[in-house]
């Protein structure tokens, strides 16, 4: 989807933006003596989107430049008087891209499909992909060669007739920011206090004129809602522009989760009686439904493909209530629950007595083994390409899925290609992004990929007006549980306890209280036996030469007869499902057309 573009015709930069984009407010232009910038999404919040793009191209436009660009969800080209400038916020919400040949870029897009027509698809691409959900948003890498990523947080400086003069980074904010509270002898309620005010602080930077949130009943979505409807109430906005919308399962285990929704409802209303309840029935949603469509068609393949029926049904009764951004609890399981990768820290450093104590804990409060809280927070983070290979082995038993983890080659994968293309190569360097040499930090950094289905948001923001944000992915929000020790945020048998402290004086008591929630595995199996066949036949029956090149397409096909019979494990799966989603990307890669979308010129001061 093409949200702006930068061409050039001979050496002056052309910029446009997508007309149907800016006028729902997606897309915004600004100009000063500094130069023109075009920004997808918004920059400091989506309230002041003029403003922020406006600060964006006065900081950057002008010589000796800030280095680090402000929070938001966005993704900007800034033409300048003297220099072109790319860049996206930390957390990569909005794509961009750039196309490069001999160092000089002959063209920026928010699609890498448009840019990248015609071109040859990159092999080492698919291996980063199908290493797992992590490197695709990370990796530089696309699926057309000579078509680059611009990754969160980068600047990509160019000149005005598009040579490649350099590209920084930006590091993700530390704890010894200023603007994240010291975390020395801080105590639940101290922590508490501080997670609430950037979760506030967050919730209010992402609502817009007309805020839909989502709600399904637990204490993140909960707790988000309940903000939101207590900063429109305290008069920031007018509480009939909030949207609370919900999936309603009236049959199978997941109308269990429809008392709580009842409650979470009747709660936010209390506190917004003008706020608007929008229950979408999606008791016929599976799944996989539409799979050709929702992952045929996308930019890039998107390993979360199969879960879009769902979003997409919550999505088209937002958007026709006119609602302009809508919020979401993703990302609070791993963000503002307990770090259990602090027990890592811990035997690093030769702590070894605390370990086992914590360990203990640990095991006590989540219901599970000793060995296996060891096993999975300190003897996996320091070998994970070992652990999962010996995993595999002990747990195969003659299965496509058994053992199957986040970095092993699948066994539909070609060797050859593997070998090839550099699988190894990518699953190292994804064990080192999730875990790092301090897995407890990568957590935080991991998180921000693993928790939402963005792709599947932005391919759908032209025709619904807004794109998904989550407070809990804030950088502040990140920042300030990134600094607070294990023994602030651990309670026993009480995950997530400083948010339910957080949040002590709003959360109903049923919801605060509980534990656990139902998964989707219903909708998911649903999905398998109702399109099982179908996916099987697509595989089988595709004619894409890569397709036959990197899979063992029969292979493949037992995978999916096995979990429709449930075997296999949430990795696993999740390494099917994206096989599933790049045989059906690449098998209508060249039935669509790559004309761009109808886009209005920006005039760019030169």
């Amino acid at each position: 989807m093409e949200a702006l573009r930068l061409e050039w015709a001979g050496s002056t930069p052309k910029l446009l933006a997508a007309g149907a984009m800016a006028e729902r407010g997606l897309v915004t232009t600004v100009r000063s003596r500094a130069g023109t910038a075009v920004v997808a999404g918004w920059v400091g919040s989506v309230r002041d989107r003029v403003a922020g793009a406006r600060g964006l191209l006065d900081d950057f436009g002008r010589p000796g430049a800030a280095s680090r660009p402000p929070s938001g969800d966005y993704a900007a080209v800034l033409v300048c008087r003297d220099r072109v400038l790319l860049m996206r916020d930390e957390h990569a919400r909005v794509p961009l891209f750039f196309r490069e040949s001999g160092g000089r870029v002959t063209a920026v897009s928010t699609s890498a499909r448009h840019l990248g027509g015609g071109a040859e698809l990159e092999r080492r691409y698919f291996c980063r992909y199908l290493t797992g959900n992590l490197a695709q948003p990370r990796s530089e890498l696309t699926p057309f060669a000579g078509v680059h990523r611009v990754r969160g947080g980068e600047v990509v400086e160019l000149s005005l007739t598009g040579q490649l003069r350099g590209r920084v980074l930006r590091q993700v904010r530390q704890a010894d920011d200023p603007s994240v509270p010291a975390a020395d002898g801080r105590r639940l309620g101290d922590a508490a206090q501080d997670l609430r005010l950037v979760l506030e602080n967050a919730v209010g930077r992402r609502m817009g004129g007309t805020t839909a949130c989502h709600v399904s009943g637990g204490t993140d979505s909960t707790s988000i809602a309940l903000l939101a409807a207590r900063l429109l109430t305290a008069g920031q906005g007018h509480p009939g522009d909030l949207v609370l919308l919900a999936g309603r399962f009236r049959r199978g285990e997941l109308a269990g989760e429809q008392p709580y929704l009842d409650e979470a409802m009747e709660e936010i209303r209390r506190h917004a009686p003008a706020a608007r309840p929008v229950i979408v029935d999606v008791d016929d949603v599976a799944d996989f439904d539409d799979f050709q469509h929702h992952a045929g068609d996308a930019d890039e393949p998107c390993a979360h493909a199969f879960r879009a029926p769902f979003w997409s049904a919550l999505h088209t009764a937002a958007a026709e209530l006119g609602c302009d951004t809508l919020l979401t609890g993703c990302g609070a399981d791993p963000i503002a629950d307990a770090n259990p990768l602090h027990l890592h820290r811990l035997a690093r450093t030769g702590q070894l007595g605390q370990l086992t104590r914590q360990a203990r804990a640990w095991a006590a409060g989540s219901e599970r083994g000793l060995w296996d809280v060891v096993s999975a927070y300190v003897l996996r983070p320091a070998l994970p390409l070992v652990a999962e290979r010996l995993t595999g082995l002990a747990r195969r038993r003659g299965t496509v899925l058994g053992g199957l983890g986040n970095f092993t080659r699948p066994r539909w994968l070609r060797a050859e290609f593997a070998r090839t293309h550099g699988y190894r190569e990518a699953s190292v360097a994804e064990s080192r992004f999730v875990f790092g040499r301090r897995p407890e930090q990568s957590l935080y950094d991991a998180a921000n990929y693993i928790a939402a289905p963005d792709p599947l948001s932005w391919h759908r923001a032209p025709q619904d007006g807004f794109f998904l944000t989550h407070p809990f992915l804030d950088p502040d929000v990140i920042a300030t549980m990134r600094s607070l020790p294990a023994e602030a945020t651990f309670r026993p048998g009480r995950p997530k306890a400083v948010l339910r402290e957080a949040m002590a004086d709003l959360l109903p008591p049923r919801i605060r209280g509980r534990t656990v929630k139902i998964p989707f595995n219903e909708v998911y199996a649903r999905g398998l036996r109702t399109h099982g066949d179908t996916l099987i036949g697509l595989c089988r029956s595709a004619q894409h030469p890569l397709i036959a090149e990197m899979f063992d397409v029969e292979t493949l096909c037992r995978a999916v007869r096995e979990a429709q019979l449930g075997m296999g494990d949430s990795y696993s799966w999740d390494r099917m499902n994206s096989s599933l989603a790049l045989v059906v990307w690449l098998e209508r890669l060249n039935r669509r057309s790559h004309a761009p979308d109808a886009a209005m010129p920006v005039i760019a001061g030169s």
